[in-house]
């Protein structure tokens, strides 16, 4: 159990953050394990990470292009190609799985690219940015 979270872990980091700095990579490896300890999500990291709508006759089957984190059900491979940066990949997925890293984005549970304005970030509130990308906590926001 504690292997396959961590190479859930490290995939999420690798496919979502591989070109981001060291910081930007926790700070992905974060949103998840937030997610994990948030009851509004799963309560793994594997199902956190492979968390998206299915189709009803196969729910083992994520329908393409509706995951929480798109890389998980885009059609492509998942197999990391880039062998330093999957190896930085499973050393903050250890990291981060283990406590061992502070939480840097401040308990955010949501993120996206600079260059994208989802629906749902007016709903959130804001954390921080770090790279590329725009962190946000799922709380009720002052009106």
């Amino acid at each position: 159990m504690l292997l396959e979270s961590m190479i859930c872990l490290a995939l999420n980091v690798y496919h979502e953050a591989k070109n981001q700095s060291y910081v930007g990579q926790v700070a992905v490896a974060q949103v998840v394990m937030n997610r994990v300890r948030d009851t509004r999500y799963p309560n793994t990291v594997c199902d956190v990470v492979k968390q998206g709508a299915t189709y009803k006759w196969k729910p083992e089957f994520p329908i393409k292009n509706r995951c929480q984190f798109s890389w998980y059900c885009d059609g492509k491979s998942d197999k990391p190609k880039e062998h330093k940066a999957w190896r930085d990949a499973m050393h903050i997925a250890n990291g981060v799985y283990n406590g061992h890293l502070d939480d840097l984005v401040e308990g955010a549970t949501h993120y996206h690219a600079h260059y994208v304005n989802p629906s749902w970030a007016d709903t959130k509130t804001y954390v921080t940015r770090i790279d590329d990308h725009i962190f946000y906590k799922w709380e009720i926001k002052d009106e």
